[in-house]
């Protein structure tokens, strides 16, 4: 195997990235830790660790530095919150539907999905409100 040393800003750094982590793969674990370590220590927080850390997306346990246990942290923290707010949106969404079901409220199909999609708390408890008290769906959007 050759080795080719590069800048992290090198335009061809995703295609000389790519068979090293194709080559750290085909190592055992103990090595393959070692190398895969170097290269994102080296890569620092440039754009190049983007790619290296989609490159090494199937399996990024192997990563012990600091950096990469923050980030584990970090997105372990944000998609547990972005699961809560989704969650608490659709919720929200089914609330809405409900009520206008227990209203009898026909809601076509462009209207469910507008429902459904929301994402924006706000929105949603204001649509609620209103499902209590509307006499159409339409009124519900106005």
């Amino acid at each position: 195997m050759s080795i080719q040393i590069t800048h992290v800003d090198d335009s061809a750094i995703g295609a000389i990235m790519e068979p090293l982590a194709a080559a750290l793969r085909t190592l055992d674990e103990e090595d393959r830790r070692i190398f895969a370590e170097v290269t994102e220590l080296g890569l620092g927080d440039s754009p190049a660790a983007n790619i290296w850390r989609q490159l090494m997306a199937v399996d990024l346990s192997f990563f012990r530095s600091d950096t990469s246990q923050r980030l584990r942290a970090e997105g372990a923290a944000q998609g547990k919150a972005e699961g809560k707010a989704q969650g608490k949106a659709e919720g929200k969404a089914e609330a809405i539907l409900d009520v206008l079901a227990q209203r009898r409220i026909a809601v076509p199909a462009a209207a469910h999905d507008r429902i459904t999609a929301c994402t924006d708390h706000g929105q949603l408890t204001s649509w609620l409100t209103r499902a209590v008290t509307i006499e159409t769906i339409t009124d519900l959007f106005d």
